[in-house]
């Protein structure tokens, strides 16, 4: 697979525009393989890093640097000026979730957030945010909680994992399909 490497500045910012929809794991939740979720506008990192690390900066320390699969991003720029300082971009396409953004900050470490594909529809926005930074939530790594609101809600808008053979190198040998069988299997249904 190939990478698009963009070197044209940023778009202008629109100040209308809100801040980034996040959420993440209260402070002094114990690390799991997310430390919460993002749901980005568009799938324009030029755009859509800035509001980002206006968020991340303040909590977690000035973002340095930041690692995408290129599976969901057509652009993938080198660098990308955000307010008070540049993020250096980095891609790994078979290393890396393709539902994962890593973050990188010089003073708290590494983090990781479910990306949640933009065109997903604003109630399972709602459920992948809230699972992605449960703390007592099962520990599945992002691919595997897309294929679970796949099973549990049938929304395809959700993004999920290409074939078996690519959940299997994701879930470091285990499928995302088998990982949201025993998360489902595990749990009763809202409701019952």
């Amino acid at each position: 697979m190939s990478a698009t490497i963009s070197l044209l500045p940023p778009p202008p910012t629109d100040p209308a525009v809100p801040a980034a929809r996040l959420s993440l794991k209260a402070p002094g939740t114990p690390r799991g393989l997310l430390d919460g979720a993002w749901w980005p506008r568009s799938r324009d990192l030029l755009r859509e890093l800035p509001d980002l690390t206006d968020v991340l900066d303040p909590h977690w320390g000035r973002i340095t640097r930041i690692a995408v699969n290129p599976a969901h991003w057509p652009v993938i720029p080198r660098k990308v000026p955000v307010h008070g300082h540049v993020v250096k971009v980095g891609w790994f396409t078979p290393e890396l979730d393709p539902h994962k953004v890593l973050l990188l900050s010089y003073s708290v470490g590494r983090w990781d957030l479910l990306v949640i594909p933009p065109e997903t529809r604003p109630a399972a926005a709602a459920r992948l945010m809230a699972a992605a930074s449960d703390p007592t939530g099962a520990p599945l790594t992002a691919s595997a909680l897309m294929a679970v609101e796949e099973a549990r809600h049938g929304d395809s808008s959700a993004g999920r994992v290409q074939n078996p053979e690519e959940a299997w190198e994701y879930e470091g040998g285990a499928s995302s399909t088998h990982a949201a069988a025993v998360a489902l299997a595990g749990r009763p249904k809202a409701g019952v």
